[in-house]
């Protein structure tokens, strides 16, 4: 019997009412994306969705507390309301933890949306407002023969919601795909880290609660947020991302 993987899931935002009632909070999120993806994934010889995954949450925003590398064998870094580029300590203390993963070589890394973006920071790429504007709701994402060759497919399509961006792919990485909107949508280095711009943990009920709530606050227009609630529940790949998020996760 094999033990658990064991994913610290570091939250760097709290879902808005609705779905942090629902999940209670971006661990909770990620375990049912997880564990579909394990259920997807078929192989309980290797991984048993009941048994195999260990997901640990860290509010890192409010509490200082980070999992200890010896504890864990993956660390997932959420998305977030926030700018990854901002200098707040927080953030300055998740740059530096993330370098401190990449320093070694057995803990490997899942960046979503602003963890991807924290990842690209960390390397030292620029990452910073796009001037393309925000890219929401269910995109394509057009994959390079690396992206095609690890997603299986020519390209996927995920759930956005971003207006920053990772402006370039830092040096010895190997790029994953592109939108219109975000040249840089995924980075990937072998038992090291994979990451993606979008978010294969967002639902068509979560990202339209976000899209109504943002829509009432004035950040997206009427029209933007029509556009996107009209493609909130098309089909997308979230679950076969995580399926390749596992297997990145159980390669020796």
């Amino acid at each position: 019997m094999h033990t658990p993987l064991r994913i610290a899931v570091l939250e760097c935002d709290t879902p808005v009412d609705g779905v942090n009632r629902r999940y209670n909070g971006y661990g909770g999120v990620f375990q049912v994306l997880l564990k579909a993806g394990a259920i997807s994934l078929n192989q309980p010889e290797r991984l048993d969705p009941a048994t195999g995954l260990e997901v640990t949450a860290w509010d890192i925003v409010n509490d200082d507390k980070y999992p200890k590398l010896e504890d864990i064998d993956a660390v997932l870094l959420t998305g977030s309301k926030y700018n990854s580029y901002d200098n707040t300590p927080w953030i300055i203390r998740l740059v530096e933890f993330t370098q401190q993963v990449l320093a070694q070589d057995r803990v490997r890394l899942l960046g979503i949306c602003f963890g991807h973006q924290i990842l690209g920071r960390a390397l030292g790429s620029k990452v910073g407002k796009s001037d393309q504007g925000w890219e929401i709701s269910v995109c394509d994402m057009d994959l390079t023969d690396q992206g095609k060759q690890l997603f299986g497919r020519d390209k996927i399509r995920i759930q956005q919601m971003h207006q920053d961006i990772v402006y370039e792919y830092p040096p010895n990485v190997t790029p994953l795909g592109s939108s219109p909107r975000c040249a840089v949508q995924g980075m990937y280095s072998p038992r090291r880290f994979i990451t993606v711009q979008g978010h294969p943990e967002f639902t068509g009920d979560i990202i339209t609660e976000i899209i109504q709530i943002r829509a009432k606050q004035g950040i997206f227009t009427e029209l933007q947020a029509q556009d996107a609630l009209a493609r909130a529940n098309n089909e997308h790949d979230g679950v076969n991302i995580a399926v390749v998020f596992l297997k990145f996760l159980l390669e020796d």
